[in-house]
């Protein structure tokens, strides 16, 4: 089963992108999901169709699905929301307000995830096509697996220990509730489901697609998130470009604006040449329906197979060195090295490219092993580990 995620800045047509590239696939005889993970629903607009919290169907084999957040959030959330409101509760906060403090960050794209996590486990879809919210959100998002981890392995335990021993003085002198085991269960699910989520989209059969605009802001952001979804290990297999003005009779007004897209297009081949980059013309109405998603595709595609699995590397990867130590890569496309920081911290190498951090959890073999070499060349983080005797 292939995985393709799309996003970019908002308003630049990843929905479309998605929405025809899904309608594409149904159209060659793959049975095709596509789901939301933006929090502003935006598919039923796209395919003028009514759409469920249910995968419906709007055309043979083509799916829609915009998920039901609130009973997600029952479901994943629930047991622990309910603790952190008795807390509040306990120190007189109103308990409308205790409700809202409670939601959990970004809740409603987490719990799009791993309604993406059970659909692609039911074993009914050829292709999933995944919606996104705009750049920045969905950056978070997809870290957040990995940052949950973190935590799980380092600082729950000892939590869930302190209160498993000491529950009775800390509720006394506290007077705050103390969590009773459904909740410590209920975040050992979400870390368990997280990490599926995660496996999937890191998988070989998963990829993001980065939808832009030939403005330079535009792409600007486009780099940056190339650079941090590699940080993160997600492969980029593709850049659109899309509202591409056509140079066939153009005016004075429109001619200045093909030539300054040229030079942005030309910047864009450039930059994002290692990758497809499909282009996508301005059209005189936005597609909406079947039809005319699916020719959007066909001529964004031009011929190309959408549909092939990604080919080389991952973009974290680890190996012996001819020397005997070990190799840690970590492509980051873009990221300049004053902006790349590297740091050791126990069992751990922590990763921060701008606003970004990556924490990498070491293997046992480089627990004990020793850092010789780092440095940033051709977009790829380079870093050494000696072995010690007690590590080899």
């Amino acid at each position: 089963m292939r995985v393709l995620l799309y996003t970019g800045k908002g308003g630049v047509g990843k929905t479309t992108a998605a929405a025809g590239t899904a309608t594409t696939a149904a159209a060659r005889g793959m049975r095709t999901l596509v789901l939301s993970t933006d929090a502003a629903h935006s598919l039923a607009d796209a395919f003028d169709s009514l759409v469920g919290a249910e995968p419906t169907e709007v055309d043979e084999r083509l799916f829609v699905q915009q998920v039901d957040s609130q009973r997600r959030f029952e479901a994943s959330w629930g047991a622990i929301q309910g603790y952190l409101m008795s807390v509040l509760d306990s120190a007189g906060v109103d308990p409308i307000a205790a409700e809202e403090l409670t939601v959990l960050p970004g809740a409603e794209e987490v719990l799009a995830l791993l309604e993406l996590r059970d659909q692609a486990r039911s074993g009914e879809w050829d292709l999933i096509v995944v919606d996104c919210a705009p750049t920045a959100e969905t950056l978070r998002l997809l870290a957040m697996p990995e940052a949950l981890s973190w935590y799980m392995d380092r600082v729950f335990p000892m939590e869930r220990r302190l209160v498993r021993t000491f529950k009775p003085v800390l509720t006394r002198y506290t007077g705050m509730p103390m969590p009773e085991q459904p909740v410590f269960d209920a975040i050992e699910r979400l870390h368990a489901d997280l990490g599926e989520v995660r496996d999937l989209l890191t998988g070989p059969d998963a990829s993001v697609r980065l939808v832009l605009t030939p403005e330079s802001v535009v792409v600007a952001e486009a780099r940056r998130s190339l650079t941090t979804l590699s940080l993160y290990g997600y492969r980029v297999d593709g850049v659109i470009a899309n509202r591409i003005f056509p140079s066939a009779g153009a005016d004075a007004w429109r001619r200045q604006w093909v030539a300054a897209q040229s030079n942005i297009l030309d910047d864009v081949a450039a930059s994002f040449g290692s990758v497809p980059i499909w282009r996508s013309p301005y059209r005189s109405c936005e597609p909406v329906g079947v039809a005319e998603l699916a020719a959007f595709a066909a001529e964004m595609y031009a011929g190309d197979d959408p549909f092939a699995r990604p080919t080389g590397a991952s973009p974290v990867r680890m190996e012996r060195d001819d020397d005997g130590g070990v190799r840690l890569e970590c492509d980051l496309p873009f990221a300049e090295q004053d902006h790349v920081d590297l740091a050791r911290h126990a069992d751990d190498l922590v990763v921060t490219v701008d606003s970004y951090r990556r924490v990498i959890a070491l293997p046992a073999v480089l627990r004990n092993a020793v850092v010789t070499h780092a440095r940033l060349a051709s977009g790829t983080l380079v870093v050494r580990f000696a072995l010690t005797a007690d590590a080899v």
